[in-house]
């Protein structure tokens, strides 16, 4: 049981329902950090802007970015 309630549906929040649409869109449901940080949707919101960030920093080669989230995700033991 997580320690932190999750949270699926937007409520009528617009930036909720951006985020979580988006995500159903490109990953065909929400990831479970998005639902544990819709509880602040303003912090939601600057999360996937930091992300959105990095891929178009251009300091990694983009074929290069898939390798890099598997492997974080690899280390920090979730399937991905």
């Amino acid at each position: 049981m997580p320690r932190v309630s999750e949270i699926e549906e937007d409520g009528g929040d617009p930036i909720l329902k951006a985020s979580f649409d988006r995500q159903r869109e490109i990953y065909g449901g929400l990831l479970n950090p998005a639902k544990v940080m819709a509880h602040c949707p303003p912090i939601l919101r600057a999360a996937a802007i930091l992300g959105q960030s990095i891929e178009q920093s251009g300091l990694l080669p983009k074929a290069l970015l898939p390798l890099v989230y598997l492997r974080v995700a690899t280390i920090n033991g979730c399937p991905f």
